[in-house]
């Protein structure tokens, strides 16, 4: 440990440079920024990935594959063991987890999967189910809806135009 840390040990954090604050200072003038030029002047901000005007690695490398990851359906997902909460006969629905906890909105849609044991008559309706979720939901005498898909809508003035064919 040396004189330097020593002093620096009560304090939160160092005390900022005052640069710009005259000769005496020892960072007056120029303020540690060389003389003149764009990065001397306020705003500068060099471009992600700029190499000096080398042409930047990201446009060397050739573009390669795809990802169909922003376009994948996601469902809030529930065990079979999960539904146990749920009194005798209950309706089972999205609405109805997120009302008891059991899962958070992540997604609009639900999916029961067959993790798990059932005890309980039960009318479980979500918009997909494991084979074994139904299985298990029918064994102990409930009932496993599947909600239709909702059809997806054009905006209001959009139309899809067919080739040699007319809209009605």
């Amino acid at each position: 440990m040396d004189l330097s840390s020593a002093k620096a040990m009560g304090l939160k954090r160092d005390r900022p440079k005052r640069i710009g604050r005259g000769p005496g200072s020892g960072t007056g003038k120029t303020a540690g920024k060389g003389h003149n030029g764009q990065k001397s002047r306020s705003g500068y901000k060099r471009r992600l990935g700029f190499e000096g005007g080398q042409m930047p690695l990201f446009r060397r490398l050739p573009r390669r594959g795809f990802n169909n990851k922003n376009f994948r359906t996601r469902y809030t997902i529930i065990n079979v063991q999960d539904l146990e909460v749920f009194e005798e006969g209950e309706e089972v629905t999205l609405q109805a987890v997120l009302d008891k906890g059991l899962a958070s909105m992540d997604t609009p849609l639900l999916k029961v999967l067959g993790n798990g044991a059932l005890s309980k008559k039960l009318i479980v309706k979500a918009d997909r189910f494991s084979t074994s979720a139904k299985e298990k939901i029918e064994a102990a005498g409930g009932e496993a809806h599947v909600i239709p898909p909702k059809p997806r809508y054009l905006k209001p003035g959009n139309t899809v135009k067919k080739r040699n064919h007319k809209l009605v």
